[in-house]
């Protein structure tokens, strides 16, 4: 019998869910919160979902698991001591679920969360995939360190163990398939730069696997870790008391005197446009988030939970975009959108621009400038521009009064962190010009690094 395992990617947080299936009967593994994608991936392969799984209570996305079994009437299988306030079949290590001729058994893998389990999935005759949520990922392993400072140490040794224990446990044909590690923070470091993987590829190259002392591996893990997404601590949350499903309808309009209003009153007006096109001209109060990248990851990182957010786009297929991923960490509706050129939407309001340059355009600047560094603080240890000021953009907000005098030449790695900085720093009132360009030519374009 022959198992399909169809992926659903989740780029702007990094994230994958599965759909297993023997042809007829189907299950899900970690389901995002708009299950549309889901069902639609169902249909087409003409089959039914009958159990959904859940590797661990996750913290970096609202959970679809609880809306896609009301839907369809699935059962929703997670580890016995989640700790939810709805029903579900609780499983622990060993324990085995068959999913019509599949069978699957619960691996209890702690590290990323207590109760972590992975899910191996036999075809009838033999294991031939595993599905490792935040254990065991391309290369590396789910970060240790979300349920709080004083489980670190103990989670990061049985993170350690558990990453030995599936390779030990497995055929080394078995495939992998985690659901952190392609962008997501809930990936530690050193992760392997590839899409798929067996257990015989994480022998040979997991960073749990590199180290035979597991102190060692502690001091190693937790050296690396760098701060994580503030919208993580809702998440936990939302996920143990159940979500429905998303409200993807189309948002109500903003006429130019509201959208006027919500402006000259300092709220969270955000303009989806690329970042050259908000450097060129904006409405002034806005903030630039380009839908293209890490969008929803810096949305949910910035902006204080529960503010109205008003959204600003060019067309309505960016505005549904920008929807569908706010609903993914639990912010459901905008408080409303303006869709067309801003001379229409902002009419009578004022707009205002900065320059966009490059890193050896920086190094030919020869006036009064400070060069503001919006890297993590690891990455600007690792090397920076001798002269450059680093505030790491998650901590920008807070620490507009530590920014320094003068016209502000932003950068991070690649110029997207850059560009929500920058404009975060114009709307605070400063004058601001976006390094769009990639941190590797710092030092080529002549520029001093450290």
């Amino acid at each position: 019998m022959t198992v399909e395992i169809i992926t659903i990617e989740t780029p702007g947080l990094g994230d994958r869910s599965y759909i297993a299936h023997d042809g007829s009967d189907a299950l899900v593994v970690d389901p995002q919160r708009d299950i549309d994608r889901i069902l639609d991936a169902a249909d087409r392969g003409g089959v039914t979902i009958t159990h959904v799984f859940e590797t661990h209570v996750h913290n970096d996305y609202v959970s679809g698991g609880l809306a896609l079994c009301r839907r369809i009437g699935a059962e929703l299988v997670a580890a016995a001591d989640s700790d939810l306030t709805f029903d579900w079949h609780g499983l622990r290590d060993g324990d085995e679920v068959p999913v019509g001729s599949m069978l699957v058994r619960a691996v209890h893998t702690p590290g990323h969360t207590h109760g972590h389990l992975a899910y191996v999935l036999n075809d009838g005759s033999d294991d031939v995939a595993v599905f490792t949520g935040g254990s065991l990922l391309y290369g590396t392993v789910g970060r240790t360190d979300l349920v709080g400072d004083e489980a670190t140490e103990t989670l990061t040794r049985a993170q350690w163990a558990s990453a030995r224990r599936l390779v030990i446990e497995l055929r080394p044909e078995v495939k992998v398939y985690p659901t952190h590690g392609f962008g997501s923070f809930c990936s530690s470091q050193g992760g392997a730069d590839r899409d798929s993987g067996t257990i015989a590829d994480e022998a040979a190259e997991n960073l749990a696997l590199c180290f035979d002392d597991v102190d060692a591996f502690v001091e190693q893990l937790l050296g690396g870790l760098s701060d994580y997404p503030a919208y993580y601590a809702h998440m936990a949350l939302l996920n143990r008391a159940g979500v429905g499903e998303p409200d993807l309808g189309k948002p109500s309009s903003v006429d130019p005197p509201t959208l006027r209003r919500r402006l000259e009153a300092g709220e969270w007006v955000l303009d989806l446009r690329d970042r050259r096109a908000f450097a060129a001209g904006h409405l002034l109060g806005s903030a630039g988030f380009e839908i293209d990248g890490p969008f929803v990851t810096y949305v949910g990182w910035l902006i204080p939970w529960g503010s109205r957010i008003t959204l600003i786009a060019d067309d309505p297929g960016t505005i549904e975009t920008a929807q569908r991923e706010l609903a993914r960490i639990g912010i459901d509706r905008p408080s409303g959108v303006a869709v067309g050129p801003l001379d229409r939407i902002g009419a009578g309001h004022p707009t205002g621009g900065y320059r966009v340059a490059s890193f050896a355009e920086l190094a030919g600047e020869p006036g009064d400038i400070s060069v503001v560094d919006v890297r993590r603080a690891d990455e600007y240890h690792d090397a920076h521009i001798s002269r450059a000021t680093n505030i790491p953009i998650h901590q920008l907000l807070e620490h507009l009064h530590h920014v320094p005098a003068g016209q502000l030449w932003v950068h991070c790695a690649s110029g997207s962190r850059a560009a929500i900085a920058a404009s975060l720093l114009h709307r605070a009132g400063h004058d601001v010009v976006l390094v769009d360009d990639d941190f590797d030519n710092a030092s080529s374009a002549g520029l001093s690094i450290e």
